[in-house]
């Protein structure tokens, strides 16, 4: 079907019936909401019109450039109004013409639902009455009908002195087309555009465009991996695409991308490549825009599921519908990626822009022009990029292509573009036999280990598509992202960048951040299965077993053709399958309870696995993105290798609990020495053994000064506060009378004050009171500032258990749930475990985290008749997972059937429920 057949509407039809109209009508204030009303209706239905066609599964190029002709029809229409009927001049003069041009975007004749229309009206002298009445009754016609209209009105001198000093006006005339009007007006402007702007300014040009992208990229976010991209402005979107074909303009001269062929940038494969990439981007976009309604760019996690129906996407076993599409987006925003690698290689062979240009864009700076490698006779450096000695090494070597990167990673160079297009196009070298090759599995254990920069580089290796086709497991999951607000990255993408945290720890950089990884790291007996086993971590995603185990079965498979001892392998495989362990045990048990510290240790056995599995569940915490990572996991973290230490070595002494709670009470009588001996000796029997057991000194004696200034000022309720800067938390002590629903009160107060719970710990003293210790998420840079927050915190819960605030009504007016949740489902799921400790149930409530879950939880476990001893908070994104340690009011731990099928059905409910204080709406009357 050509692109008459396929028009939205009949143009020409269009102008007579508007003319007809217009003329038939001779009151102006009639006449214009006439033409109006007609535009409305042609313009409602030919978008019906093309929506319906691309769910139909038109093509998303065919679908933009449809919308194009739509607007040049419309704009041509409404001209011939303006122009011919409304402003109608008998003899019109020299000054009394126009040419109507598209320019930007619009330029390119393709247009999404939503996208801005950008005109230039061109004149042949200065502005005159008519041309002014024309143009502002075009506009006005256009902002009518709801259109977002860039304009500008300009002579043809005009826009060639402007295109000299302002990259952007020169951009959009370098894509204008003529819509309607005097053609000979825009032939005159294209012309001079080309010898007076263009000619001689291709490097110059180049270098501005390429610039604006780097900015663009830092803006959106360096990766083209984001889970929630922009299809328009992100990295590998439509926008990178554009500037290619800008450059491609603006240098080649060209006008399509046959003619890029004809010029020798791409091959015909490379040309195909490019337009399934725009074809595929375009159909996002305009998916997008006509699911919104609005020019929305992000593809943000709210919409991806109805995206993927949109565009035909079936759940796969072990992959859903949205993921299946989010992957073959980030594999097409890795096509773009590679197709501008290839297009600035072949602009360098042209000599378009000078080489300190092409080193900003590759982060090099020039010393020598070309040098030998030491070892290799197959590569060279060139401006300390490294590149291919003759054309042919990657065919006569194919393990060169693993060769490469070893070497680049060795000698710290950056890549030079014909070596990536070369690698690019050498991929189905890498075949069983290369993969099975002892040499290149060696140069790939170095490369990975490296303490250089592998993250780097292996993340160009990833990008060129070797990683893939070297390691098939990996190739699986490149470009796979995992539909929940946790993860930031691809799997691929947070695989690389858990190998850069890993290598920063080995070069001593992340010290402040991790002081007992860095410390640790050293002491291994052998670093390379920590690395292997990071690469491999979470390389089973996607399947549909749990990817743990599946993984450790690759890394079983792997191991030996790495280069790894049976021994070596089998601790890759132990680390991958455990690699969720430790991160689990530290932020959802109770580390005080020695049943946690006992069972962790039975599963890790040995000191040096102990140290392996610390260093590789921080380095996987950090790269799932930014702000994943704090200081209260890493305190969690250490608590939890520190406590489990001494059982791994022997070094634990098995003294009675009774001794060790008689040693806590003498350090803290000794601590408490400047108090009279009968008031230190009352407040030793102040507490239950319990406590002694599981609070640090610190926090006794900052207990015992809280304690005894309530008590002569004769408080029953108190708070204290402490911020801790390391551990990014700040600690607030509550001591109150004891209740059973003291801590949903505390929760509740805590969720009206706007801060998050992480963790809570519960004492009950023998004369009836309760001292809580709830440590809250930080939420400002300075102490000062967090302090501030905590005390306001600490007398809002003072306001709620004195019942001076209403909790209901103070949570419904500042929970207002996260509209990005919405987009998620989470099964809910409630565990009982009487093994977990030894004196306590554990209730582990996982599902969909709203504000006010915390405090709905712990009160329906109040109204449970249970008592909670402890509480983890931890939230994964979309899904919160909050641990209770609880016994019956008596004392013990929940052990009938029947009572434990009840307490899992209510807080399944409470997940399934409304939000904490939130009453039914009114039903509108009428």
């Amino acid at each position: 079907m050509n692109r008459s057949e396929s028009a939205l509407i009949d143009g020409r039809k269009l102008s007579s019936e508007l003319q007809a109209l217009a003329a038939a009508e001779p009151d102006e204030g009639r006449r214009r909401p006439l033409v109006l009303t007609r535009l409305k209706e042609v313009l409602r239905e030919g978008r019906a019109r093309a929506e319906e066609r691309l769910l139909a599964g038109q093509q998303g190029s065919a679908c933009a450039r449809s919308l194009s002709d739509m607007m040049d029809e419309i704009i041509r229409a409404t001209y011939d109004v303006g122009a011919h009927i409304v402003y109608r001049v008998e003899k019109p003069s020299t000054a009394e013409r126009m040419a109507v041009v598209a320019v930007g975007g619009y330029g390119r004749g393709m247009l999404a639902p939503g996208s801005d229309i950008d005109l230039l009206f061109v004149l042949p002298y200065k502005q005159t009455p008519w041309g002014e009445s024309v143009v502002e009754f075009m506009l006005y016609m256009l902002w009518d009908l709801g259109l977002k209209v860039g304009h500008a009105t300009r002579n043809v001198d005009e826009c060639i002195r402007l295109s000299h000093s302002d990259m952007t006006i020169r951009t959009a005339i370098l894509e204008s087309r003529f819509l309607w009007g005097e053609e000979k007006l825009f032939a005159d402007l294209e012309q001079r555009f080309d010898i007076e702007v263009v000619k001689g300014t291709g490097p110059e040009f180049i270098a501005a465009k390429l610039a604006e992208r780097d900015e663009r990229h830092r803006r959106q976010g360096a990766s083209r991996y984001l889970v929630e991209p922009n299809v328009k402005e992100g990295k590998g979107g439509l926008r990178d695409l554009h500037t290619l074909f800008w450059i491609a303009k603006y240098f080649y001269r060209v006008r399509s991308g046959d003619a890029l062929v004809e010029a020798g940038v791409f091959s015909r494969a490379e040309l195909a490549l490019f337009r399934k990439a725009e074809n595929f981007l375009w159909s996002v976009r305009c998916h997008l825009h006509f699911l919104t309604g609005r020019a929305e760019e992000r593809i943000s996690f709210d919409v991806q599921r109805e995206m993927a129906v949109r565009l035909g996407y079936t759940s796969h076993p072990g992959m859903k519908d949205v993921e299946r599409f989010m992957k073959h987006y980030f594999l097409y925003a890795k096509d773009v990626g590679d197709l501008t690698l290839i297009f600035c290689s072949a602009l360098e062979e042209e000599h378009a822009k000078q080489t300190p240009l092409l080193n900003r864009l590759f982060g090099v700076s020039p010393r020598r022009r070309r040098r030998k490698i030491a070892g290799t006779t197959d590569f060279v450096v060139e401006h300390d990029r490294i590149n291919m000695a003759d054309p042919h090494v990657f065919v006569r070597d194919p393990v060169n292509l693993i060769r490469l990167f070893h070497l680049a990673d060795k000698h710290d160079l950056a890549f030079h573009p014909d070596a990536m297009k070369a690698v690019t196009r050498s991929l189905k070298l890498i075949d069983a036999d290369i993969r099975e090759d002892k040499t290149a599995n060696r140069l790939f254990l170095e490369l990975l280990s490296s303490r250089n920069q592998p993250e780097i580089v292996l993340r160009r290796m990833n990008e060129a598509g070797v990683l893939g086709r070297f390691v098939p497991d990996f190739g699986k999951i490149v470009a796979m992202m995992q539909f929940n607000m946790y993860h930031h990255y691809t799997v691929d993408e947070h695989l690389i960048r858990s190998i850069g945290v890993l290598a920063g720890i080995d070069r001593g950089e992340r010290s402040q951040d991790h002081p007992l990884a860095n410390s640790l790291i050293a002491t291994l007996q052998d670093r390379t299965v920590l690395y292997v086993a990071m690469l491999l971590h979470d390389i089973a995603k996607g399947r549909p077993e749990d990817h743990s185990i599946a993984g450790a079965r690759v890394a079983r498979r792997l191991g030996p053709r790495f280069g790894l001892t049976p021994a070596e392998t089998e601790t890759v495989a132990w680390l991958v399958e455990h690699h969720l362990l430790m991160s689990m045990v530290a932020q959802s048990r109770d580390l005080g309870d020695r049943k946690t510290i006992q069972d962790f240790a039975a599963v890790v056995q040995s000191l040096e696995r102990l140290k392996l599995l610390l260093i590789l569940t921080i380095a996987d915490i950090t790269a799932v993105g930014p702000g994943v990572w704090n200081g209260w996991k890493g305190q969690l973290l250490r608590t939890l290798y520190y406590e489990t230490e001494p059982l791994l070595t022997g070094g634990h002494s098995q003294i009675s609990r009774d001794k060790r709670v008689a040693a806590a009470k003498e350090e803290l009588d000794q601590a408490l020495s400047g108090w009279p001996d009968a008031e230190r000796e009352a407040y030793l029997e102040r507490h239950y053994p319990a406590y002694w057991l599981r609070v640090d000194l610190a926090r006794k004696i900052a207990h015992a000064e809280l304690i005894r200034e309530a008590d002569a000022t004769g408080k029953s309720l108190a708070t204290a506060v402490a911020v801790r800067s390391f551990e990014g938390v700040t600690e607030i002590t509550v001591l109150a009378p004891d209740h059973p629903r003291l801590l949903s009160m505390i929760a509740g107060a805590c969720t009206a004050g706007g801060s998050n719970i992480v963790d809570a710990q519960i004492f009950t003293t023998t004369d009836g009171r309760a001292i809580d210790t709830i440590f809250i998420a930080r939420e400002f840079d300075t102490d000062e500032e967090e302090t501030r927050r905590a005390l306001k915190v600490g007398a809002l819960i003072e306001d709620a258990l004195s019942g001076s605030v209403a909790l209901p009504e103070a949570i419904a007016r500042k929970a207002k749930p996260r509209a990005r949740i919405k987009a998620f489902t989470v099964e809910t799921r409630i565990l009982f475990d009487n093994s977990w400790s030894n004196q306590f149930t554990v209730i582990e409530a996982s599902g969909i985290d709203r504000p006010g879950l915390l405090y709905d939880l712990t009160r329906s476990i109040s109204d449970l008749n249970l008592n909670i001893a402890s509480a983890h908070i931890a939230t994964f994104g979309e899904r919160a997972v909050d641990v209770f340690y609880v016994t019956d009011l008596m004392g013990r731990k929940v052990t009938n059937a029947g009572r434990e099928a009840g307490i899992r059905r209510r807080l399944a409910e409470v997940f399934n429920g409304a939000m904490a204080g939130e009453k039914a709406p009114l039903k509108r009357v009428g």
